[in-house]
């Protein structure tokens, strides 16, 4: 027997269609790459995603065919989020940090027939315009004034092409499992490969977000989004915000210390996520300006962190002198990227402070939609005592079932579980905690090491800005680890010092064999640290103990 529900699509458009209607005059605001402040509201935008599906299809775009895009975060991206997908045209966010010849790989590979861009990436797109086969028509997302001087063939202004349309269009219905974007790996070994997303995984997830055991984003919110929007869609924050009408702040390129203060000074933002890579240089302005007091200045109550596991330091700080409480969590391109967050439950207000902080920075616990599971090196499960580690592997309702042409074969287990590549704990209480990526683990003496437990406590000691822990053959112990530091601005690292600083916090065996002091890391297109390079680079490096 069925129920008597309506049985209504899950569609991208009804979140739009929400918030023009209930939340016609929040605003929009944008730092567009021309320099200019921007703004719109949800109402205003709803009109111009109409145009903007107008104008796809005089472009002759069909349902299903994807639609491109190398920009930052603004309220013309913003626009194609949902005047593309509402129409059932696929939106593909590339990533313009990628190597030229990964994005023209992953263009040809998607197919893409309309490529639009931010003026800041005319270049590139001039250099790759020759290589890019399936592209008809390239859109340079800026106005007629500051339409770039590039060779490339039908080349069109996205406001003209906007303003010559109607906004009378009516969003269509179909199946909600039907495609809505795509995001590509980073592809740091091999070529990327697409994750492919439908509108009803992007709608559950858009819900998810505006749980208080999640984010919480809600029409009280003034968010703004540093993590770009060619990284997993924003994290779905987009989705989410036009689901309460929150107030979105769009900074576009600029993302240096400096620009991203002022403009949570003068937005009045009270919620912000990025990857750690943006905050460092956050940190770095407020160091070089020791008479700024963002706890005074700042309405900043959350700031979500992602990408990159949350050292100590960096929470405390938050914590400390924005008066802002860190949200962590654990996810990738695959996952939407929600698997956990890193929430605090009631009776642990009762714990002692350093409990409640090792809690903190573990990854997070489980949300509704995500299982979880730890697969042992044979196969065997591992179980939830956070100590025991194992291979993680995730199944839900906005979680990968493969990849877009199927590049890399069959993905799923025998029962439908994602392998994730990252081995990890989970405690009996459904904390995860990361223990390495697969490949990064250090493997010493038939034990593990985790890279990224030493890289946090390394980062916790107030004249380190940044660290990263690689493995580097050993003749006894198959491998030791070995510390790279960047220092914090206007400090110097005494290594002694900082090994006794180690040697507190971390098992004997774990310590590096080496500290290695760099003016700076190498990152991926993603914001984390590049350690395939860094292993090559140190391939040979010779420790100092045997």
């Amino acid at each position: 027997m069925h129920g008597l529900m309506q049985d209504r699509p899950l569609m991208i458009s009804s979140l739009l269609e929400h918030a023009a209607r209930f939340h016609p005059h929040t605003e929009i605001v944008s730092r567009l790459p021309e320099g200019p402040m921007h703004r719109t509201t949800w109402g205003q935008l709803s009109g111009r995603a109409k145009q903007a599906a107008n104008a796809l299809q005089r472009l002759g775009v069909a349902p299903g065919e994807r639609v491109g895009t190398l920009a930052w975060n603004s309220h013309r991206h913003l626009t194609l989020y949902f005047g593309v997908s509402g129409t059932g045209a696929v939106l593909h966010t590339v990533n313009p940090r990628l190597f030229p010849e990964q994005i023209a790989y992953i263009v040809n590979h998607a197919e893409d027939k309309v490529l639009f861009f931010d003026i800041t990436f005319a270049k590139l797109v001039e250099q790759l315009a020759p290589q890019l086969t399936s592209v008809r028509a390239f859109v340079a997302m800026t106005d007629e004034a500051h339409m770039p001087a590039i060779d490339v063939p039908n080349l069109l202004c996205y406001e003209t092409l906007l303003d010559a349309e109607s906004e009378a269009y009516t969003w269509p219905e179909f199946d909600e499992r039907s495609a809505s974007s795509l995001c590509y790996t980073s592809g740091t070994t091999g070529n990327p490969k697409g994750v492919l997303y439908s509108h009803r995984s992007t709608v559950l997830h858009a819900l998810m977000e505006l749980s208080l055991d999640t984010f919480g984003i809600s029409s009280a919110e003034t968010l703004m989004l540093i993590v770009p929007m060619f990284h997993a869609n924003a994290w779905g924050a987009p989705y989410a915000a036009a689901m309460v009408g929150s107030k979105l702040v769009l900074p576009g390129p600029h993302l240096d210390g400096e620009s991203v203060y002022r403009l949570m000074k003068d937005e009045r933002v009270t919620f912000s996520q990025g990857v750690p890579t943006v905050w460092m240089m956050l940190f770095q302005y407020l160091d070089q300006h020791p008479e700024i007091d963002p706890k005074a200045e700042l309405a900043v109550k959350c700031v979500g962190i992602g990408g990159a596991a949350v050292s100590r330091g960096m929470l405390e700080r938050f914590e400390n002198q924005f008066g802002a409480r860190v949200i962590q969590g654990w996810g990738m391109t695959e996952t939407s990227p929600i698997g956990v967050i890193s929430n605090l439950l009631p009776h642990h207000a009762s714990w002692p402070a350093e409990d409640v902080m090792a809690l903190k920075l573990k990854q997070g616990r489980g949300v509704w939609g995500v299982d979880l599971k730890l697969v042992g090196p044979d196969g065997e499960s591992v179980p939830w005592d956070g100590v025991s580690s194992g291979h993680l592997h995730v199944r839900g309702p906005w979680i990968a079932s493969g990849y877009f042409r199927d590049e890399g074969g069959a993905q799923l287990d025998a029962e439908g579980f994602f392998p994730t590549g990252d081995v990890a704990t989970i405690d009996q209480e459904g904390y995860l905690q990361l223990v390495d990526r697969a490949k990064d683990v250090i493997k010493s003496g038939g034990e593990w090491i985790s890279s990224i437990d030493v890289e946090n406590a390394a980062a916790s000691h107030p004249t380190v800005a940044e660290a990263a822990v690689i493995g580097v053959a050993h003749p006894k112990w198959q491998e030791r680890p070995l510390l790279l530091v960047v220092p914090r601005a206007g400090h110097q690292v005494d290594t002694a010092v900082l090994m006794d600083f180690l040697a507190q916090r971390l098992a004997k065996w774990w310590l590096p064999d080496d500290i290695v002091i760099v003016d700076a890391l190498p990152h991926t297109a993603t914001g984390k640290i590049l350690k395939v390079a860094l292993r090559k680079q140190y391939r040979e490096h010779a420790l100092p103990t045997i």
